[in-house]
């Protein structure tokens, strides 16, 4: 990202906007919690209740729109919420569910550069199907034509979910194949940040099923990956420059909420 000061204030002007919809549009939900709430106040429950919603569509609100931003600092195209393809061909189907198959029995390990050959070796071979594949995240076109697709992920996904993550990614790249045999196709899962630092990112879980060199982005290598050398910090200073502007908001937001009477 460098010194773009143009993408620096684009994605500023998206933090401050969706920060303000939120207090705009956010009531905490009326659980009564007499115990914590004399406890700790309800101006204090109130902004953990915020916390939690904020975290629930920080993707969709905050990481996939900054995703989408920083990638024009490096990419032809960089888009969110983008549809992969629209069929598949039933052969590309079948060796998507081999591959699956093998990989849950550890008949196999997983390996992205074998994986995507298998599937282009008959991505338009037998019946073509329409599918409804679930949409990907951010979509990056490089100069050259090729194409990254990523499915960004909160910091620590549901171990359990992987199995149905790697279908996806396996289908994304079917489904990009079948419109362009000769695409030059990556499909990844990124975690925006990494819940361990400055430990390494627990990638255990993933073992198995996701080949952890070719399919996952944790925090630096991701944002870095997006905009060059050195986002990920300049990301980290963005944010805490926003919230400084907007504490004195977000304090008088969560004022309102003292002094008022006790639920029991």
């Amino acid at each position: 990202m460098g010194n773009d000061d143009r993408l620096f204030d684009e994605i500023k002007q998206v933090l401050i906007q969706s920060i303000r919809a939120k207090l705009q549009n956010y009531k905490p939900e009326p659980n009564a919690m007499p115990f914590h709430t004399r406890l700790l106040g309800k101006d204090r429950l109130a902004l953990y209740s915020f916390i939690h919603s904020l975290n629930t569509n920080f993707g969709t609100s905050m990481f996939e729109p900054i995703s989408a931003i920083l990638g024009k600092s490096r990419f032809m195209a960089s888009e969110s919420q983008r549809v992969a393809g629209t069929q598949i061909s039933s052969e590309a189907h079948r060796v998507i569910q081999r591959i699956m198959d093998d990989l849950a029995t550890a008949s196999r390990e997983p390996d992205k550069t074998r994986e995507i050959e298998e599937i282009r070796l008959v991505c338009q071979k037998g019946v073509m199907r329409k599918i409804k594949p679930t949409k990907v995240d951010l979509k990056l076109t490089s100069h050259s034509g090729e194409i990254f697709l990523f499915d960004i992920k909160t910091a620590k996904p549901n171990a359990g979910g992987f199995k149905e993550f790697k279908r996806t990614l396996l289908e994304w790249i079917a489904a990009t194949l079948a419109v362009n045999p000769e695409c030059k196709v990556h499909s990844m899962i990124a975690i925006p940040y990494n819940p361990y630092a400055p430990e390494k990112y627990k990638r255990w879980t993933m073992r198995g099923m996701i080949d952890l060199h070719q399919e996952v982005m944790v925090a630096e290598e991701y944002w870095d990956f997006l905009g060059g050398s050195g986002s990920y910090e300049k990301l980290l200073e963005i944010f805490e420059i926003v919230g400084i502007e907007l504490r004195s908001e977000i304090d008088s937001y969560f004022a309102n909420f003292r002094g008022t009477s006790y639920t029991s």
